[in-house]
C-alpha cells in the first residue's frame, strides 16, 4: 500500500496556447520556445493534437510511430528534466490512425494512451480507431491517469478513486461547449477524490471553431488551484500529496464505491 504522505509535491506546467492549423513544424517550433517557461516542472502538459489542431484529415497528417514528434518530445523532456505530454495524430503499427497521448519521460522512454471516446459529432470515429485500454503512468511516485477531451463526458472511464492521484485531460474543447467543460471537470475531481488537471487551447482553428481556453487544475473537492481563463502562456501549480491523503482519510467515500467491469 502506497503512503501518499511520503510523496513530494508534484509540480505541473500547463501550456495553453494557439495552434497552427495542419503545420507540425511550426507548432513544434512554437512549443520549443514556450517550454523555456516550463522549467522547474515535473510534468508539462500540452493540448490535444498539439502539432495540427483537431483535424479529421488523419490520412494526410498522421505521423508514424517513432516519427518526428516522438523525437521532439524526447528532446524536450531531456532538456527540461520533466515528463512532457500531449496528444498527436499517429499511424499505429497496425496501420490504424490514433489520437494518441504521448508521455515522454526524461530518460527517453515514451508511453502512450489512445483516446477511447471518439467525438462522433465531428466524425472522429470515421477517421480514427478507438483505444481499448486505460492507462496509469507514474511521475515522482504519483499515479496519473491520462484522458483526452471527449473522454471527459464518460465518468466510468475515469473512475478509479483510491489509486489515481491525478486525472489529466488534454483537449481541443470548443468555446461553444465551455459550460459543459467547466461543470464536468469539478465533478470528475469530486467523484474520484483526486486532483484534476485539464489543458485546452485558445484561438481559432482552420474550420473556424473558437476555443476559450479554460485550462484548470482542481483539487479533490473541485476547488480551483489554477484558472488562467483565456490567457495564452505557461502556467504553474504545485500539488500536495499530503493534502490529498488527509482528505481521503477523513472522507473515504471510495470505500462505498460501486464495483463494475468495463467491456472492450
Amino acid at each position: 500500500m502506497r503512503d501518499l504522505n511520503q510523496l513530494p509535491d508534484l509540480k505541473l506546467a500547463l501550456v495553453q496556447t494557439t495552434l497552427a492549423w495542419h503545420d507540425a513544424p511550426a507548432n513544434r517550433a512554437h512549443f520549443t520556445a514556450l517550454l523555456e517557461q516550463a522549467r522547474g516542472a515535473d510534468l508539462v502538459i500540452l493540448p490535444e493534437m498539439f502539432t495540427t489542431g483537431f483535424s479529421m484529415d488523419s490520412s494526410a497528417l498522421a505521423e508514424a510511430e517513432e516519427g518526428e514528434t516522438y523525437s521532439w518530445l524526447r528532446e524536450q523532456a531531456a532538456r527540461l528534466d520533466a515528463v512532457v505530454t500531449g496528444s498527436v495524430i499517429v499511424r499505429a503499427a497496425d496501420g490504424s490512425h490514433r489520437n494518441r497521448l504521448l508521455w515522454a519521460r526524461p530518460d527517453g522512454e515514451i508511453l502512450h494512451y489512445d483516446k477511447r471516446h471518439l467525438f462522433r459529432m465531428a466524425g472522429e470515429h470515421k477517421h480514427y480507431s478507438a483505444g481499448e485500454n486505460q492507462a496509469v503512468f507514474e511521475c515522482k511516485g504519483w499515479r496519473v491517469r491520462p484522458l483526452i477531451c471527449y473522454d471527459l463526458r464518460f465518468p466510468a472511464w475515469s473512475r478509479d478513486a483510491q489509486d489515481t492521484d491525478l486525472l489529466l485531460y488534454t483537449a481541443n474543447w470548443p468555446a461553444a461547449r465551455r459550460l459543459h467543460w467547466n461543470r464536468l471537470l469539478p465533478a470528475r475531481a469530486i467523484e474520484n477524490l483526486c486532483y484534476v488537471a485539464a489543458v485546452n487551447r485558445v484561438g481559432e482553428d482552420g474550420k473556424g471553431h473558437a476555443y476559450s481556453g479554460d485550462s484548470q487544475v482542481l483539487d479533490f473537492q473541485g476547488d480551483y488551484l489554477l484558472e488562467p481563463g483565456a490567457a495564452d502562456g505557461v502556467f504553474h501549480v504545485n500539488l500536495s500529496a499530503q493534502a490529498l491523503a488527509a482528505y481521503r482519510e477523513r472522507f473515504p467515500a471510495y470505500l462505498d464505491a460501486d464495483r463494475f467491469v468495463i467491456e472492450p
